[in-house]
């Protein structure tokens, strides 16, 4: 059990942690991008309604990989891993 405990400490490491951030910021510059649509074209409204449709995207995107950030974290604690933050500092 210590191998497995230590394999999947190293996949939540190298792998999910990495791809999560990545999510995340895209998902952030999604939201970023709708906002300056929405506020660059103030006087076209269908403009603005592609802007708004960016924001809600980035705000859905970013709510679902914090969702998994969590849920993550429950299954690390139920394996008795360390939990994200801990192995992002470095142990």
């Amino acid at each position: 059990m210590v191998v497995l405990n230590a394999f999947l400490g190293k996949v939540e490491t190298q792998i999910i942690n990495p791809i999560l951030l990545l999510l995340a910021a895209a998902a952030f510059a999604v939201f970023l991008w709708g906002v300056f649509e929405f506020i660059r074209n103030a006087g076209d409204e269908g403009k603005r309604a592609e802007g708004k449709q960016a924001i809600l995207w980035g705000l859905i995107g970013l709510t679902i990989i914090f969702g998994v950030y969590g849920i993550i974290n429950v299954a690390l604690g139920t394996f008795d891993l360390p939990d994200i933050k801990s192995t992002i500092k470095g142990g």
